[in-house]
């Protein structure tokens, strides 16, 4: 097979995905609006676009140049992540078969817009096939006018193998100076989508109880400023270690080092992959009631779903965990093996991999 994907060069979710089809030898041709953040394999044929933002003049230089590129490559599938830009770009390629993964925010968000929602429509009427990661994101594109029988659920995939449980890293601790600490962790954007103030809030309410706790947030964003100064008001920075951005490839050592996971989102696709990282790691969770978590997540059952924005019942479940280590095993167990059933890397790609052939066969 030959695969042409336009997808963003900066996210590990275009990375993992584009990845595994390399591994399989196929010929690979990705163009992006980003350069390519990854050290991705040689044998990816890389295009990089000129990126002058969402400007109506600039996306049409952009759709001609992809068009152009597109009869050149001559790929047997195009397939395109995300509806926003990259999507308009690859409804307006004329080429088919034409996949389109969406991936949350374009249709939950961006969708809304009344300026934008008639491109969203137009890019999910194009696309001869559709993906997405949440029965909720299947349903919103439905209500968009999209025929509900070319829409499939793949699942992102955790590699399980590579998140696993295991031995706290002793080096890490120390490093960053928590050693004989509980250690709850974030691994959210500072974004004010992902509410991290809710839990910098809840931190000193659970130091009232534990003050031995510490807290792992990383991640940047626009919020990271602010979180910092909030944390220094409240006077719990010196129990938190802000890690800024890690490497996926790091990210293991980090789970395993923590006990407690917290997503304080105010908004998710599908459930989130730092959250399914965590859960194949084995920790046990407190995550806010958003996209479906309730799917992934009974409450009381591997972890603890709560109201968004209520600091209070976040402290009091991180309480709950911390105080028993049992507790926090049984729920890494239950953890682990759902992601191991459900939300396999190999399995959902091996599933996407026939996607290909029968759109090509057809």
């Amino acid at each position: 097979m030959k695969l042409c994907f336009l997808a963003d060069a900066n996210s590990i979710h275009s990375f993992k995905w584009i990845e595994y089809f390399t591994d399989k030898d196929y010929e690979i041709n990705w163009i992006s609006l980003t350069p390519n953040s990854f050290n991705t394999s040689k044998d990816i044929k890389f295009h990089l676009l000129k990126n002058f933002k969402s400007k109506p003049l600039n996306i049409l230089f952009n759709i001609l140049f992809v068009r152009k590129l597109i009869r050149i490559i001559k790929p047997d599938v195009l397939h395109v992540h995300y509806a926003g830009v990259n999507g308009i770009l690859g409804a307006f390629s004329g080429f088919y078969p034409f996949i389109l993964t969406a991936w949350g925010s374009d249709i939950l968000i961006t969708a809304k817009s009344k300026v934008i929602k008639p491109l969203i429509k137009f890019v999910l009427k194009k696309a001869d096939l559709i993906t997405c990661d949440a029965e909720h994101m299947k349903k919103a594109m439905i209500k968009l006018g999209t025929d509900f029988s070319k829409i499939h659920i793949i699942y992102f995939g955790i590699d399980i193998e590579k998140f696993s449980p295991g031995p706290k890293d002793e080096d890490l601790k120390e490093k960053l100076e928590i050693v004989n600490s509980p250690v709850v962790i974030s691994l959210r954007n500072l974004e004010p989508i992902y509410n991290v103030e809710t839990l910098i809030r809840a931190i000193p309410i659970v130091l009232k109880e534990i003050p031995k706790v510490k807290f792992i947030i990383a991640g940047k964003g626009l919020e990271e400023e602010k979180l910092k100064s909030l944390s220094k008001e409240l006077k719990v920075f010196d129990n938190i270690r802000f890690i800024g951005f890690v490497p996926n490839d790091e990210l293991p050592k980090y789970l395993r080092t923590a006990d407690v996971y917290i997503s304080t989102s105010l908004s998710d696709a599908g459930i989130a992959s730092s959250t399914a990282e965590a859960m194949a790691c084995g920790l046990p969770l407190v995550i806010t009631i958003t996209g479906e978590n309730k799917k992934w997540v009974k409450d009381g059952q591997g972890g603890y779903l709560i109201p968004v924005k209520n600091p209070k019942i976040l402290a009091q479940e991180i309480i709950n965990l911390i105080k028993s280590e049992n507790l926090r095993k049984d729920f890494g167990k239950i953890n682990r093996e759902i992601i191991k059933e459900k939300n396999n890397y190999f399995k959902e790609m091996a599933k996407m991999e026939e996607i290909y052939r029968g759109l090509i066969e057809k």
